[in-house]
């Protein structure tokens, strides 16, 4: 049984299949451990794995017929000119007549290999990206596994949701978001407004401490853009759409980002590329109901400071460790208690291969709230988008990409007005947001 592949054995046919993760060679040769993976991964319908190969095998078939004909076309337009040459005019046309017709039967063929092509790359778009041996199996949130805690939450009762924090002292109107836009869309205001600004430029300026590049992007992308990372098709559901213009408004900074390398080859010197970006998000969010959604705790449109990598795949995973450390870091300064989840197989998403969750503790709430994920994609994400880096003398090879919330911001504020909130009502600031707000209190 596939479950039961030695760990060992596994890791060997990762590091064999390289850069391979996915490619149509990969599941021919891997077709059980792909289906594992994938119905590890909660989906229902593995016969698209079969049905992916089987177009492949059509494919291949037609290709071979293509070229037959086309080598029996130049091989009969040799002999036309021979045959001219000696004046036989008429075994000459009898030839141009059948290499005519070779020409209209390989043209019948190629359109048949092209739609036959579009098929197989359209199953392959459905096939979810192995995981990592390291991860858990599951198929529930409950299955995730703790990889690490830090700071003591706090449980005194007396603390206030921040929900109710904020409409005390009128720093985030909902109902006004509501009546310009719809549910999820609120207006931030004076203090809050400004501890937002504070928060984005200390995630940035650390990162860019940390090595990373900033960049700005654009807030909407082509369909391109959202295959190439794996938004579709997956979650287009989620994502709004701008019909008219054919575009998505960017569900995180992720999409733009990574795909600002897309159909490029960098060399192996600019590796690892690591980019920060601070972006509005937008999530068409659904089946939420409750305490869930109260407050900021789940927003249609938020805030957003994204670091993602391009590494060489020999790195990536101890480039995803220094990512999780680098958004943990982060949390420490603010002085916030978090929890570290190594997410299981079923709720990692269709994307990643491996995924850590960093929660944040509420004490308003008394509940761990979601503020960071931090994913290797492998080579998941830049086969897509050929994203490839020239290897020495070796060729050119499928760059892996990652990327982590360094922090998404909604439940960071929810998070420091419940924590920074004293009995007087008053909220501190953060010291190290101190120089960016210029207060000490909101």
């Amino acid at each position: 049984m596939i479950e039961k592949l030695n760990t060992l054995i596994f890791k060997k046919i990762i590091l064999k299949a390289d850069n391979r993760m996915l490619d149509i060679n990969f599941i021919k040769n891997n077709r059980d451990l792909v289906k594992q993976g994938a119905q590890n991964k909660g989906e229902s319908d593995l016969s698209v794995i079969d049905q992916v190969l089987e177009k492949d095998e059509a494919w291949r078939g037609l290709v071979h017929e293509v070229d037959k004909l086309r080598n029996e076309s130049n091989t009969k337009a040799k002999q036309i000119g021979v045959l001219m040459g000696q004046g036989k005019k008429e075994e000459a046309q009898a030839i141009i007549n059948e290499t005519s017709n070779l020409k209209e039967e390989v043209k019948k063929l190629d359109e048949q290999l092209k739609a036959v092509a579009e098929e197989r790359e359209k199953l392959l778009l459905r096939i979810p990206n192995v995981p990592h041996p390291s991860v858990p199996v599951g198929l529930t949130e409950n299955e995730n596994v703790v990889h690490a805690t830090w700071g003591e939450p706090n449980k005194e009762e007396w603390r206030k949701p921040h929900w109710e924090i904020v409409e005390r002292y009128g720093w985030v109107d909902f109902e006004r978001g509501v009546k310009v836009t719809g549910a999820g869309f609120p207006f931030y205001v004076g203090p809050v407004a400004q501890l937002q600004r504070a928060l984005i430029n200390y995630f940035i300026n650390e990162a860019v401490k940390a090595g990373y590049t900033e960049l700005q992007a654009p807030y909407f992308v082509n369909e391109d853009s959202a295959k190439g990372t794996g938004q579709i098709p997956d979650k287009e559901d989620m994502m709004y759409v701008i019909q008219r213009d054919e575009l998505f408004a960017i569900p995180t900074a992720e999409v733009p980002v990574t795909n600002f390398h897309r159909d490029e080859i960098l060399s192996e010197k600019e590796l690892p590329v690591k980019y920060v970006c601070y972006t509005p998000c937008w999530r068409r969010e659904a089946g939420s109901y409750g305490k869930d959604v109260r407050g900021l705790n789940r927003l249609h449109q938020f805030d957003k400071v994204e670091l993602v990598k391009i590494v060489q795949p020999e790195t990536s995973y101890d480039e995803l460790e220094s990512l999780r450390e680098h958004a943990e870091g982060l949390l420490q300064a603010l002085e916030l208690p978090y929890r570290t989840l190594l997410m299981c197989t079923g709720d990692m998403g269709f994307t990643q291969s491996k995924k850590y969750d960093l929660e944040v503790w509420s004490p308003g709430q008394q509940r761990w709230l979601e503020v960071s994920s931090c994913s290797n994609f492998e080579s998941f994400q830049a086969r897509r988008m050929q994203l490839r880096y020239r290897k020495g003398e070796k060729g050119i090879e499928i760059a892996h990409t990652l990327n982590g919330s360094g922090l998404a911001l909604p439940r960071v504020v929810s998070a420091i007005l419940e924590a920074y909130q004293e009995e007087n009502a008053k909220v501190r600031v953060p010291e190290v947001l101190k120089l960016f707000m210029g207060r000490d209190y909101l």
